[in-house]
């Protein structure tokens, strides 16, 4: 059974920055494509960064610069780490990835950026 396990947000003043984490079990982080959503207050969740298997990160064009996706292979954790945060950073972020067909998603850790 895959499960995701997010941490790591929380409260910051603008410019600041945060580690979020993601635990996966269930699968092999470094054998997967990992995404990173952000799902802010009202509007859409949107995919903010990946990582394939091959290591290839991508990036959303208002976090690149900013944000770094990482994979640690011995915790089986990919991690976000966000830098320069703005207010529009504001919201839940999400761990997702597709395995057999189906999509599986963590809790979600709240991130909240103050001005």
């Amino acid at each position: 059974q895959v499960q995701l396990v997010e941490s790591g947000g929380g409260l910051v003043q603008a410019g600041g920055s945060l580690r979020l984490s993601c635990a996966a079990s269930g699968i092999i982080v470094s054998a997967n494509h990992m995404d990173w959503y952000q799902q802010a207050p009202g509007k859409q969740r949107e995919l903010v960064a990946s990582i394939t298997s091959r290591g290839i990160t991508n990036y959303a064009d208002s976090v690149k610069g900013r944000f770094t996706i990482s994979r640690d292979n011995a915790w089986n954790t990919v991690y976000l780490q966000m830098n320069s945060l703005k207010p529009e950073d504001t919201g839940v972020y999400l761990c997702n990835t597709v395995r057999g067909g189906y999509s599986y998603w963590g809790q979600g850790t709240q991130v909240t950026v103050s001005s």
